[in-house]
């Protein structure tokens, strides 16, 4: 049986999400929500109760070109399918069944997932379906104090030691008023970084985060002589901590606030008995500067990243990218964007 709820249904999904032992901030509602407020479709879970398997799959539906027929993607983030019971074959083969059966009955076409590195779900999915392993991402272990530290390679502890010798100092906080700063802050590093219009949030995409994640996120932020000189939008849920949208000030870089800021939430995680703080990847799953930089707060860290592909109706999908080459001549129908006809 498989049971699908809107963010209509916020207490009921949140229920149900709960109720799988491996949940993380990124399958509840008010994730979603934020998501849904940014304009990346309609969130849904999908909820399967088989004999003696259930499973949980957090999904957003988008309208494609034709009318009526949609397509699926994870929020953004990290998610996939979240299994709890038997896991063998034959209750894989037959959730899958019921899976393909219920995306082709809500006109679905394909299905594009970011599988979460912490969890590893990715694995139980290979048999069932197209699983691509990526890059790798960061995750610290919030064991202990000196397990954090330890981890940590020499030369980023100088550079933490550096920033407090510089007087840097680390607080948190999420009373809603801090938004105003780390909006300003965040935008001006997507702004140094050329980024992709999609990473610039609209007020209401945090008011949402403020109102439906309550209890599940932290602003920390890094002071130099009481000024706001980074800020880090951290997120947690379920012994799960993940270092979520960051910025900084230029002119203050070179003092390194936001090491020590990292270095600070995996104290505070650890003190409030998390197991794992998530700095996730490089852009695209690449081993970048930015990767290093994560890679610096544990040397003995690097999960895989995964990615799973799946198209439910291939005419209609074929469809799409003809339509899409009608628009566009210059289309690259040989690129490797999936679902291709949304490739920019």
């Amino acid at each position: 049986m498989i049971q699908i709820y809107s963010i209509k249904d916020s207490d009921k999904w949140d229920e149900v999400i709960t109720s799988f032992a491996d949940y993380d901030v990124y399958y509840l509602s008010g994730y979603a929500r934020s998501f849904f407020i940014h304009g990346d479709g309609e969130p849904h879970l999908l909820y399967y109760i088989g004999e003696s398997l259930r499973a949980v799959y957090v999904y957003m539906k988008r309208q494609t070109a034709l009318n009526g027929v949609y397509d699926s993607i994870t929020p953004y983030g990290y998610g996939g399918v979240l299994f709890d019971g038997n896991v063998n074959e034959e209750n894989l083969l037959l959730f899958r069944d019921e899976f393909l059966q219920k995306m082709q009955n809500e006109n679905i076409i394909s299905d594009f997932v970011r599988y979460h590195p912490v969890l590893c779900n990715a694995l139980s999915m290979k048999s069932i379906s197209q699983v691509v392993d990526l890059g790798n991402t960061i995750a610290l272990d919030l064991t202990s104090p000196e397990v954090i530290w330890e981890n940590i390679t020499s030369k980023n502890r100088n550079i933490i030691r550096k920033a407090q010798k510089n007087n840097i100092q680390i607080h948190y906080t999420d009373d809603y008023s801090i938004f105003q700063s780390f909006i300003s802050i965040y935008n001006q590093t997507m702004d140094r970084d050329n980024a992709d219009e999609y990473y610039y949030f609209k007020e209401d995409f945090y008011k949402v985060i403020y109102d439906y994640l309550k209890g599940n996120f932290q602003v920390f932020y890094a002071t130099l002589d009481d000024k706001i000189v980074a800020a880090s939008l951290i997120l947690y849920a379920n012994k799960q901590v993940h270092y979520h949208l960051s910025g900084s000030l230029s002119e203050y870089r070179h003092l390194a606030p936001t090491n020590l800021l990292l270095y600070q939430v995996a104290l505070w995680g650890c003190e409030n008995g998390f197991k794992t703080l998530h700095l996730g990847g490089g852009l695209g799953s690449g081993n970048d500067s930015l990767y290093k930089f994560k890679a610096a707060f544990n040397r003995n860290s690097g999960l895989q990243f995964s990615i799973g592909k799946q198209i439910f109706n291939q005419e209609l999908y074929d469809k799409l990218v003809e339509l899409r080459l009608q628009k566009d001549p210059n289309f690259n129908v040989e690129s490797k964007f999936f679902p291709l006809y949304r490739d920019k």
